[in-house]
C-alpha cells in the first residue's frame, strides 16, 4: 500500500475553498500537517485546529468522520440533535458523518486540538449546515 502525501499547494487550494464555502464568520484556523489517500476512496487529513477566546465556528458537518484530541483550552461543541459537549485539554472527541455542529472557545486562552478527518475523496473537508 502506498500512502502518498499530497502537495501543500493542493491543501492550500482546499483551505481556500473551505473558507469560501463557510463564509467570513468562521473564526477557526486549521494548520495542515498532512493528507494521505487512505482508506481507498477517502483521504485522511491531519490538522491543528485553533480558536481564539470567544470565537466560534459556523454550523457545519463533514463528509466523513472527525476524531480529535484537545491539546489546549476549553470549548463547547453544540449539536442539533444531542446535548452540548464540553471539550477540555487532554480529552478526545469525535463527530459522526455529516453530524451538524459548531464549536465555541469558552475560555480566556486559545483552544487547540489535533484533528483527523477521514473524508470522501474529492469532497470538501467541511460542508456548511443548511
Amino acid at each position: 500500500m502506498c500512502f502518498a502525501t499530497r502537495p501543500l499547494a493542493a491543501f492550500l487550494g482546499a483551505t481556500i475553498l473551505f473558507a469560501a464555502i463557510t463564509g467570513s464568520s468562521l473564526a477557526q484556523k486549521r494548520t495542515a500537517l498532512q493528507t494521505i489517500e487512505f482508506p481507498p476512496g477517502y483521504e485522511t487529513v491531519a490538522v491543528i485546529a485553533e480558536l481564539q477566546p470567544g470565537q466560534c465556528t459556523t454550523r457545519h458537518g463533514h463528509p466523513g468522520i472527525e476524531s480529535a484530541y484537545v491539546l489546549e483550552g476549553e470549548a463547547v461543541a453544540k449539536f442539533d440533535n444531542k446535548p452540548d459537549q464540553i471539550l477540555r485539554t487532554g480529552h478526545p472527541l469525535q463527530f459522526g458523518v455529516e453530524e451538524v455542529h459548531n464549536v465555541c472557545n469558552i475560555s480566556s486562552a486559545p483552544f487547540r486540538a489535533l484533528a483527523h478527518y477521514i473524508v470522501q475523496k474529492g469532497k470538501p473537508l467541511v460542508t456548511p449546515a443548511r
